[in-house]
């Protein structure tokens, strides 16, 4: 057994794929150390009041000033006391204070937030946050519904982050504090008494690399957070198990807690809907009642009974019917806009109210005013109260559903690590002495595993023996697995392929790469702040007013006081801006019906919004502007064998190897065979086979000698490689194809040229685009050789090759700095964080789910003709919302002066306030489209 050791490169792998976020964790259990700079300290007495007074403070555990340069440091505990009140001490003994400038430790909280409904509430959840003392930085993302705060801890506290969001109106539930992803939760057993509860976490406190714990001794379970050098959850599951005393046993067992998020998600979901469904369960049979049936004579003459003076059966049933949505259902704006009010803005929650509570109690006015008077005669607006309250709950419902699909790609993400893992355990010298399958979850650094063929690699490390292929599209995104000899690098959540590799971890919990890319995304998320719509600023600052008319205006049977109330809440209800709402989102559902009936699928209005501005499109590879599967485009025979023979020593040389590169040769040699006439029925076993890492197979073909693969194979067996050979695979390599050669008893009988195809309809649509005015770029983690050929054969003149995940998206991020608004086309994994930190994301169809997930805009047909179709139809689309604004804002203008009587002593003309959405609808419903790029026939 060879000696398994490491050779030389631990500073190397020391290096996380993306360094850690700075700043130390809230939960950290060291004690903080203020430091100051003091003025006016003349003599070591000055600094020995100064000590003195400090040191009566309550939480103060040390004080040392120094009398030479005036630097003070003070350790104190932070629930006691804060640094506030111990630069107020020093002042009030007569000296000036600074602040030292390396003071700044700055702690980072996650909040999950209730109620936000539209960007002004994420602006004013941030502008709370932003005032509290201490709060350096904080960001409200409306798709995660969550908020990242930076803060001083020194300063304030996470009960005070969260009492700061409450304030402002919303729910707030602290989800992390600090770097909670190198945290272990475990079940507890053996535990029978609090004593047991206090025994164990003062152990697990005081236990080496421990940062944080947290019991609950109801449920039996402790949550530990620790520092991943140090220490790990195998330790943390020992160190408890050795603390059992006598007969009183204590053992620990993983316990993973439930996605809260997704329940939460669910839960909100399932609300809307159900309120939707319950608010149109009494607002169909109002809008019945009150503009369907009155117009079906015979059939609506029933609701005109009267029941007692002006009363009749159809105003008493729209009332009965509307009161539940008004109060019950629609509840929810009384509180969003008390909320409101309260932080002195408006939002849509406000006007929603105020149009609905208009209309709702004139109604009950004009219902009261028709029981008590014989002549009476008024129109009730219950319809519109009921109906609004209704439109806005769908909304909502379909908004949650949009948002619910982003959560989802990052727990696919998560989950592309496998669950368990073999745990081998050395001798000093380095042989196996035991093997033994443990959770995932309690991989340590150093720890030496075993990775079979056909399993994925649990966490990043070091090959210290074996040689193998692995897959590493999850990372590149390039199909062609990775040879992996000792001393080379491996990445949780990659396949090993075809050999066994022992590696020894070097990344666990947050540090690996995998992790990494979800904190990347999720990161990516929770900065991307919808654009504040043209709607919302109109919304707030649109007041209706009244004016005044003369007496003989009024009709007969009514006062000045009730005119004037009926005009009002005319004006009111057609100056609430239903149609400055419904302009966006009626072009948007019927952009995105049409989209998806064109093949492209597109999540929502800030998809288009953005999509129509982009000037500069970024296109991975592999996958995207390729097949992203290799193929065969050439075969050639160098002597004097026959095709035939040549492809059936091809096809039993390489029926046994699992790599992409043969399976792609073994399918066009029976093409071959086929072509010529020849049918193999029977493959001739191949004896002594043998796979050579990273350069081929070998193997006896009856009595004959056969090698198939690349130069170094041939040069390894002696095999002259002539210059005919030689010309061909120069030729072909500078066309980014790989050659595969075939050698039969020393010689070489001929070659095929292997390459990942471009997709037929990539070079027609880069010309497009670039005719469109847009800037093209292509960016890949293959290498620059594959990767110029590639751009020269599509037309792309700009080139970004050999990036990582990370550096795709620092790439997109290099551009926008430039004020570039860019869109990324991508398939894989990798292209994950670069989707999301786009403007634009846009999927292939076929690629991964979690790529699919992270994009704003999926290209269900994977054909590269829809990234044109996305970007004309948002550019249409948007034309078309700014048109639906002129037109909503000229009913608003216009409509106000009708509502509010100004063609009424001369025609009698009232404005019906439901007539702007059907204009709007209709107006919207009437957009077609047609793609400007049609696929060609082959």
């Amino acid at each position: 057994m060879t000696s398994l050791h490491q050779n030389g490169k631990d500073d190397d792998l020391k290096e996380p794929l993306l360094p850690p976020a700075h700043g130390n964790d809230a939960g950290n259990r060291r004690i903080p150390t203020a430091k100051f700079r003091i003025g006016e300290i003349k003599c070591a007495s000055c600094a020995t009041s100064i000590e003195s007074v400090l040191s009566e403070l309550r939480g103060v555990q040390s004080v040392v000033v120094s009398p030479l340069d005036g630097h003070a440091a003070v350790s104190y505990l932070p629930d006691l006391l804060t640094v506030s009140k111990i630069r107020e001490t020093i002042e009030d003994a007569g000296f000036p204070v600074e602040e030292s400038p390396e003071q700044q430790e700055i702690a980072v909280c996650r909040l999950k937030i209730k109620g936000m409904m539209c960007t002004s509430c994420s602006e004013s959840i941030e502008r709370a946050l932003l005032m509290v003392h201490g709060v350096k930085k904080a960001a409200v993302g409306i798709a995660l519904e969550e908020a990242k705060v930076h803060f001083d801890p020194t300063l304030v506290h996470t009960a005070r982050v969260i009492e700061a969001v409450e304030d402002a109106g919303f729910g707030a539930e602290l989800i992390s504090s600090g770097n909670d992803l190198n945290k272990v939760h475990l079940k507890l057993e053996g535990i029978k008494s609090t004593e047991d509860g206090s025994i164990i976490q003062s152990l697990l406190e005081s236990a080496r690399g421990v940062t944080h714990v947290e019991m609950d001794l109801t449920e039996g379970k402790v949550s530990i957070s620790y520092d991943p050098e140090l220490t790990g959850a195998r330790s943390l599951i020992k160190c408890i198990e050795e603390a059992s005393q006598g007969s009183n046993r204590y053992h620990a067992t993983l316990y993973l807690p439930p996605r809260r998020r997704e329940g939460e998600r669910m839960q909100e979901t399932r609300m809307y809907r159900n309120q939707f469904f319950l608010s149109c369960l009494f607002s169909i049979p109002v809008f019945m009642f009150s503009m369907i049936l009155p117009m079906l004579h015979p059939y609506g003459n029933w609701l005109e009974f009267k029941i007692h003076n002006m009363l009749t059966i159809g105003m008493l049933l729209r009332w009965i019917l509307c009161t539940p949505v008004q109060f019950i259902i629609g509840r929810r704006f009384y509180v969003g806009s008390y909320h409101a009010l309260r932080r002195k803005s408006a939002n849509m929650d406000v006007l929603v109210a105020l149009g609905t509570n208009a209309a709702y109690f004139y109604s009950v006015y004009i219902l009261l005013k028709a029981l008590a008077s014989n002549k009476f005669e008024g129109q009730d607006f219950f319809e519109t109260s009921a109906m609004l309250v209704s439109f806005i709950l769908l909304g909502k419902y379909l908004e949650v559903i949009a948002k619910g699909k982003t959560s989802d790609a990052l727990a696919k993400l998560t989950e592309l690590a496998p669950d368990t893992a073999c745990l081998l355990t050395l001798d000093s010298e380095g042989n196996i002495l035991s093997e033994m399958e443990i959770s995932a979850q309690l991989i340590q650094r150093n720890d030496v595993l075993k990775i079979v063929p056909g399993t994925k690699v649990p966490v990043d490390g070091i090959v210290i023996d074996g040689q193998s292929h692995v897959n590493e599209s999850m990372i590149t995104g390039e199909a062609m697995p990775v040879a992996k000899r000792p001393g080379d690098k491996v990445i949780g959540g990659t396949v090993n392929e075809n050999g066994c590799l022992l590696v020894k971890a070097t990344h666990v919990g947050s540090e690996t790469a995998l992790s990494q890319i979800v904190q990347l995304v999720e990161a990516a998320q929770l900065a991307r702040a919808p654009v504040q719509k043209i709607a919302d600023q109109i919304s707030k600052i649109f007041v209706p007013t009244l004016g005044l008319f003369p007496r003989y205006w009024i009709p007969e049977a009514m006062d000045s006081f009730e005119l004037a109330l009926q005009f009002g809440i005319s004006v009111l209800v057609v100056a609430c801006p239903c149609a400055l709402g419904l302009a966006t989102p009626t072009a948007v559902m019927v952009a995105t019906g049409k989209g998806a009936s064109q093949g492209v699928l597109i999540k929502g209005g800030n998809a288009l919004e953005k999509a129509h501005k982009v000037n500069t499109i970024v296109f991975d590879k592999t996958g995207t502007l390729t097949a992203g599967k290799p193929e065969v485009v050439s075969a050639v025979l160098f002597t004097g064998f026959s095709m035939e023979e040549f492809c059936e020593m091809t096809i039993s040389a390489e029926a046994n190897s699992e790599h992409p590169l043969a399976k792609a040769v073994v399918v066009h040699a029976k093409r071959l065979t086929q072509k010529i006439g020849s049918n193999i029925e029977r493959i001739t076993e191949v004896k002594e086979f043998e796979v050579h890492i990273g350069s081929g197979v070998s193997g006896k073909v009856g009595d004959r000698m056969v090698l198939v693969g690349n130069k170094r194979l041939m040069h390894a067996y002696n095999v002259n490689v002539g210059p005919d050979v030689e010309n061909y695979i120069e030729e072909n390599e500078k066309l980014a194809r790989t050659c595969v050669l075939v050698a039969i008893d020393e010689k070489i009988a001929g070659a095929y040229a292997v390459m990942d195809p471009v997709k037929p309809e990539a070079e027609r649509v880069i010309s497009y685009l670039h005719s469109m005015g847009i800037s093209i770029i292509m960016v890949t983690g293959d290498n620059w050789a594959t990767a110029t050929a590639i751009a020269k054969e599509v037309g792309i003149k700009k080139v970004f090759a050999e990036a990582d995940p990370v550096g795709k998206a620092d790439r997109i991020k290099d551009l926008q700095a430039r004020g570039m608004t860019v869109a990324m086309v991508g398939d894989g994994i990798n292209d994950s964080p670069a989707l999301v930190a786009a403007d634009v994301g846009m999927a292939i169809g076929a690629g991964t789910d979690v790529a699919v997930e992270a994009a704003d805009i999926v290209l269900i047909k994977s054909n590269l003709e829809d990234v044109v179709t996305a970007i004309d139809l948002s550019r249409k689309t948007i034309s078309r919302i700014r048109l639906n604004y002129v037109w909503a804002l000229g009913y608003n203008i216009l409509g106000v002066p009708v509502a509010a009587g100004v063609l009424y002593p001369f025609t009698g003309i009232r404005l019906p306030p439901w007539l702007a959405g059907a204009c709007m609808a209709a107006s919207s419903l009437s957009v077609t489209y047609k793609k400007p790029l049609c696929a060609r026939d082959s």
